[in-house]
């Protein structure tokens, strides 16, 4: 990470808190309209795929539907629940928006997304150690983590998580590695576990049993319709913060160096740690403007939307403090990330060798 003396990051957190100043006077009915139009926007699709998936019999009608499904649930978890739950419209103070009661439409419930996201994932930002989301216990993505074994499977284990990922972040909370450690016992977590099962257990029933009972002579196209949607969902939504996190350029950090650190260190940190990616309107849209990753981590608690034009603001603090912004295409983005899983999977030794090979190759 890049050092700035304790002068430099009082600077840098007097650039962004005036950013986040400035957009907090700005806060109305701008925003308002926005996320009721996505809302709008959501239902209609959830309706419309609903509606439709009766008539999967119909092979074009059974992608449309299984289409518009998957994107309503990636609008619902992404540019709704997420951002309504960092609290980026409780100012509305509309009760269905409130940032402590919403409950989306996933399996992991939103009291503990709140704990291991909002608040673990968030205060300590690719610490190792610390930030249980840097590869969510399954991925060896840094040199900080011993090379093991099981770490040659790791790309699999990726794949794995993608697909099921809602299980996966439903289950994060349950800090398996702790467990295989024998850190803390089964029985600490029944409590949690018994809420991961009421949550995850209704998720399950409505798409799973509900819907295709509900228009049972075709119960079996309904049920292949909403685990098709969900897939959509889940593969979309991973590869996104996968994309916001993990790029090779995105950088890890010691307890050590971020123990006792000020306001300005922690801006400094959620800067070199987080990755963009750029793209169309839809694109910053359905991936809940986590495509700006990197304003996100900044101001998790200001309205996603207003983030591309928050960007100009903070590439021009970047540059004023000779900071790195970590920006490129969504295919770029993606390809580095796929690149990291691949060379922590392998011994410490081997990746050298190849490393140092390349090296030599492009001189």
């Amino acid at each position: 990470m890049k050092k700035l003396n304790d002068d430099q990051l009082n600077e840098l957190q007097k650039d962004l808190d005036a950013i986040r100043d400035e957009v907090l006077a700005d806060l109305g009915e701008r925003d308002a309209n926005y996320i009721r139009k996505i809302i709008r926007l959501h239902r209609t699709l959830e309706i419309g795929g609903r509606v439709m998936m009766p008539f999967g019999f119909i092979p074009p009608v059974f992608v449309a539907a299984t289409a518009s499904l998957g994107i309503a649930k990636i609008l619902e978890n992404m540019e709704i629940g997420h951002n309504v739950m960092h609290g980026q419209y409780d100012w509305m103070n509309d009760p269905s928006l409130n940032s402590q009661t919403y409950e989306w439409d996933t399996a992991c419930s939103s009291e503990s997304w709140r704990r291991t996201h909002n608040y673990e994932h968030h205060t300590y930002t690719n610490i190792i150690g610390k930030d249980r989301d840097y590869g969510y216990a399954v991925l060896r993505l840094s040199d900080e983590e011993r090379w093991k074994p099981r770490h040659s499977l790791q790309f699999i284990n990726y794949v794995l998580l993608s697909t099921l990922f809602q299980w996966g972040v439903g289950l994060h909370e349950l800090e398996t590695e702790k467990l295989t450690r024998r850190e803390i016992r089964l029985r600490d977590k029944i409590p949690f576990l018994k809420d991961f099962a009421r949550k995850g257990g209704r998720q399950a029933f409505k798409d799973y049993v509900f819907f295709p009972l509900l228009t049972l002579p075709v119960a079996p196209i309904v049920l292949a319709g909403n685990l098709g949607a969900n897939l959509i969902r889940n593969l979309w939504a991973s590869t996104v913060i996968f994309c916001g996190h993990f790029t090779q350029d995105a950088e890890t950090f010691s307890e050590e160096e971020c123990e006792g650190e000020s306001k300005g260190h922690w801006y400094l940190r959620q800067l070199t740690g987080s990755s963009n990616f750029t793209g169309g309107k839809w694109l910053h849209v359905l991936s809940g403007h986590l495509s700006y990753q990197v304003e996100h981590h900044v101001f998790p608690d200001l309205p996603a939307h207003r983030y591309p034009e928050i960007s100009e603001k903070v590439q021009a603090v970047c540059k004023k403090h000779d900071i790195p912004y970590n920006t490129g295409t969504f295919a770029k983005q993606y390809g580095t990330v796929l690149s990291r899983i691949a060379r922590y999977s392998l011994p410490d030794s081997l990746r050298t060798r190849l490393e140092g090979k390349r090296e030599l190759q492009a001189i």
